[in-house]
């Protein structure tokens, strides 16, 4: 009897200090599923972990809290599977992590460097993230790390590619990093890489033979680098394997340097640069001849003065109309002039060569005009004959000239 006792008070005893744990005690500050396994207490701005976790968890999530210092604190989670410590304050991945670990989230952290016994012992670990940080350098143990197949040291201040990367890596980004060399080797092992990204970095060239191994490589990114394509020695060998591998390459070097043309009239863009085919730039030739155009004056002035007539206009004299004085005596019998009482009044006789531009509208006695001489204006209220008025008395002249002959 008092062994039963004893028994059934040794049992209550062991499920008073196992029942909480067992059940799952979800921390105040958290949301837990899954059985109270699955605890994700992002957002609080916690300093500490919470109280009440219980030690079989497989998934944590510590993103976007307060936390500076996580070191030896998550070992006894022996069954987590995935952990989020991102956007918090540290300045180092947490060391003595639980080695059955899959998938590690230290995004938007301040670490500087990504030391070896960080990751040396974690052969479980599938995808490493640590990313946006101030990582200047990644020190990996060979032979480690032998499940990993996503790792992303993107948005840091590497100047190196890191050597000694798991051989079983699929996908590595390497992105917006100061990177501007590779070393021999350091690709070698990577047979089984499939996505590589080295876009906006430092890359001037790629060194020869840096790619040849990634024989399983399906896409590249080599955009946003300064490449030398003018350094003849060391640029071909990345533009020969641009060309000749089956991966798709985005932002292939030098694809958008312009070709250079061996002779470009004078003003005008060489073709392939921006614009050239919207606005093509005149070019010499052209220019001159087109003030050619803008100085050439046609034989018929095309600028006009009002006509003689009304609703008619009549073209500007060119330089080719000749101005003749004419006596309104004959010639040739100086001695009658003082006899005649026909004004002496110089008259110029204007004509014309060519044909006006509106021929067709004027009439063709304005192709040969009498007009007086501006210099000497008639006196207002006077009345000028017509030239029909001094055909008579003309012929009344000529009897007498006749008899005096």
């Amino acid at each position: 009897m008092e062994y039963q006792i004893l028994n059934t008070s040794t049992c209550l005893l062991v499920l008073l200090v196992f029942i909480p744990t067992g059940l799952g005690i979800c921390p105040s500050s958290c949301k837990c599923s899954g059985n109270d396994r699955n605890v994700d207490c992002s957002g609080r701005n916690l300093t500490v972990l919470p109280q009440g976790l219980q030690d079989n968890l497989t998934y944590l999530n510590l993103s976007f809290n307060q936390f500076v210092d996580l070191d030896h604190q998550l070992t006894r989670f022996t069954n987590l599977r995935t952990l989020d410590i991102s956007n918090n304050w540290l300045k180092n991945v947490p060391a003595h992590l639980p080695k059955s670990l899959w998938e590690l989230y230290a995004t938007n952290n301040n670490i500087k460097v990504l030391q070896k016994l960080d990751t040396a012992y974690q052969w479980n670990l599938r995808v490493l993230d640590v990313s946006r940080n101030m990582v200047e350098r990644a020190v990996l143990i060979n032979n480690t790390l032998s499940s990993l197949k996503f790792l992303n040291l993107s948005s840091n201040k590497l100047w190196t590619v890191p050597t000694n990367m798991p051989y079983n890596l699929e996908t590595v980004d390497l992105s917006s990093n100061f990177l501007s060399q590779i070393l021999p080797g350091t690709l070698v092992r990577l047979q089984h890489l499939t996505s590589l990204y080295l876009h906006n970095n430092k890359f001037s060239y790629i060194p020869d033979k840096a790619f040849d191994q990634l024989s399983q490589l399906q896409v590249i990114t080599l955009h946003h680098n300064p490449w030398s394509c003018s350094d003849n020695q060391n640029i071909p060998y990345v533009l020969q394997w641009v060309q000749a591998t089956a991966a798709r390459v985005v932002g292939a070097p030098c694809a958008q340097e312009p070709r250079v043309s061996p002779t470009l009239a004078p003003g005008s863009s060489p073709a392939g640069t921006e614009g050239s085919a919207m606005v093509p730039q005149p070019t010499g030739a052209t220019k001159t001849h087109k003030q050619l155009r803008a100085k050439e004056v046609p034989p018929l002035v095309a600028q006009r003065q009002p006509g003689p007539f009304p609703g008619t206009e009549r073209p500007q004299e060119a330089a080719a109309t000749r101005t003749i004085l004419l006596q309104a005596s004959a010639e040739g019998n100086a001695s009658l002039a003082p006899a005649t009482a026909s004004s002496t009044t110089p008259m110029t006789l204007s004509i014309t060569s060519g044909m006006p531009t509106h021929f067709s509208k004027m009439p063709q006695s304005t192709t040969a005009t009498w007009r007086r001489e501006e210099a000497t204006p008639s006196a207002p209220g006077t009345q000028v004959p017509s030239r029909g008025g001094r055909w008579p008395a003309g012929l009344l002249w000529l009897p007498l000239l006749h008899a005096l002959a």
